[in-house]
């Protein structure tokens, strides 16, 4: 017999492996780096490396201001709730948007990719156009719509075998390219300094585009009331996920920057990783790497939707937008009017980008706008844990670190990243990026005038939370109950 919390979700559907899995699958590796290795060598040129090195150590501290909120408030809107309960309503339901708003406007920057690639796959030429590249890209969209839709369990399933192919192509091609003996560039420890950047604004530049990169593992946080000892499990899968993908990241921008010359990167585009694959291994290479990248592309839309999908009905539930977006499907405990209202939404965008020029302008475009959505969100995060833990940073020196000194600089380095960059990003963008935001002002206004109660928050504080957590633990070690319908963990 199905259970279900009060709230709607289908609780413990999601282990530890599981979770980790959705974390890595919703950072996207082989599709950040196909849609994203052009746009940030155009940015930043061989320094790529080192854009991704100095945006995950504050990125970590992302990481670990989620994790520690992820003990005291278990919340499917994660972010939106921290951040409204610790600093104010408003900011939090900006930064719910916030994220609401960059997840529909990747759907459609996901979702054209794998369109091309799935093209380039029958015919090369096919892939040049837009409005049949916006075609199969939103196939594959409404596909993972109904994985969704399915429920949560079906989802993990689709996600293991997705990421788990993806994963091997991968890795086989970290090996190849380590032992591939041909080069255009020889290998630079520079690529790693500072040198390469073009002042603060260069920097700011490739500090935003890395974190589009990374952009996607707080998914867990989302599916919290949805995983097994999530208090725990959510921050962990997190930081794993997020260490994994970094060293991913730097291997194949490493050799990306050795193996191909600079016009061929720029040239090649979102096929970036096509080029590679050939060069490692002709013939072949570019096509097993391309299949990498339609996998990654599949896996980090369905990640995705449950990101959006779980904070509409987040907000639904409290009132801050329309309360039909809190319902659950009777049968299958997801939000269906939210992943409907996504659905909606989605194939609006895909009408325009179908005539709205090339792909790779598009994601060019589409990449800069969300990394300012995500450094806006992350970074109101990161000073939401500072406050809600401040009665414990003094305790040790590790709550000073891993829970102050570490999240505030991680949130300080994405808001500085965040203004910086707001002066080297194309109109297109700001427009995008900063319209997305001030649009949330608006249902904002609505909800807060009709009374919601999100408005009137009871305060998030650690000390209170984790006492109150440990006087409702078991006090018997040892008694935990496995419940067959787990999916796998550790």
């Amino acid at each position: 017999m199905r259970t279900t919390t009060s709230r709607g979700l289908q609780p413990n559907v999601l282990g530890t492996f599981d979770t980790i899995v959705m974390a890595v699958a919703g950072s996207a590796p082989a599709y950040s780096l196909a849609a994203t290795t052009a746009v940030l060598f155009g940015a930043v040129g061989l320094a790529g490396p080192a854009a991704l090195l100095y945006c995950a150590i504050p990125m970590f501290g992302i990481v670990l201001a989620y994790a520690r909120l992820g003990r005291i408030d278990v919340n499917a809107g994660a972010g939106y709730s921290w951040v409204g309960r610790t600093l104010h309503p408003f900011l939090g339901f900006l930064s719910g948007w916030a994220l609401v708003f960059a997840a529909t406007v990747f759907m459609v920057a996901g979702s054209l990719p794998a369109g091309s690639l799935t093209l380039a796959l029958i015919d090369p030429d096919l892939a040049a156009s837009t409005p049949l590249a916006a075609a199969v890209g939103a196939c594959w969209f409404l596909l993972m719509l109904g994985v969704v839709l399915g429920g949560a369990r079906l989802t993990v399933r689709a996600q293991l075998l997705m990421s788990g192919v993806e994963m091997a192509i991968l890795l086989a091609f970290v090996l190849a390219a380590v032992a591939h003996r041909g080069r255009a560039v020889a290998f630079d420890w520079s690529w790693f300094g500072l040198g390469h950047f073009h002042g603060p604004e260069g920097f700011a530049a490739g500090a935003l585009i890395a974190a589009f990169y990374y952009w996607g593992w707080d998914v867990t946080s989302n599916l919290s009331e949805e995983t097994r000892n999530s208090r725990r499990t959510a921050g962990l899968a997190a930081l794993v996920g997020v260490g994994f993908v970094f060293l991913l990241f730097v291997a194949f921008t490493v050799a990306v920057n050795v193996l191909l010359p600079a016009d061929r990167i720029l040239s090649a585009g979102p096929n970036v990783l096509a080029v590679l694959g050939e060069e490692i291994w002709p013939g072949v290479g570019g096509k097993l790497l391309v299949v990498a990248v339609i996998l990654s592309t599949v896996a980090t839309l369905e990640t995705t939707l449950l990101q959006v999908t779980r904070s509409l009905f987040a907000m639904g539930r409290d009132r801050t937008l329309p309360s039909a977006l809190g319902l659950v499907h009777p049968r299958w405990n997801t939000p269906w009017v939210a992943v409907a209202a996504v659905g909606a939404a989605a194939l609006v965008l895909f009408a325009g980008a179908a005539a709205a020029g090339s792909v790779q302008r598009i994601l060019r475009d589409a990449v800069s706008a969300i990394g300012l959505q995500i450094a806006f969100y992350y970074g109101l995060a990161g000073i939401a844990a500072v406050v809600a833990y401040k009665s414990l940073l003094l305790r040790s020196a590790r709550n000073l670190l891993l829970g102050g000194v570490w999240p505030l600089l991680g949130s300080a380095f994405m808001l500085w990243a965040f203004v910086e960059s707001l002066g080297e990003l194309s109109t297109t963008a700001l427009a995008i990026g900063l319209g997305g935001l001030a649009a949330g002002l608006v249902p904002m206004a609505v909800y807060w005038r009709k009374g919601s109660d999100y408005y009137r928050p009871a305060r998030l504080d650690a000390r209170r939370a984790l006492a109150a957590a440990g006087e409702a633990a078991p006090t018997t070690p040892g008694t935990r109950l496995r419940d067959k319908s787990y999916a796998t963990d550790f």
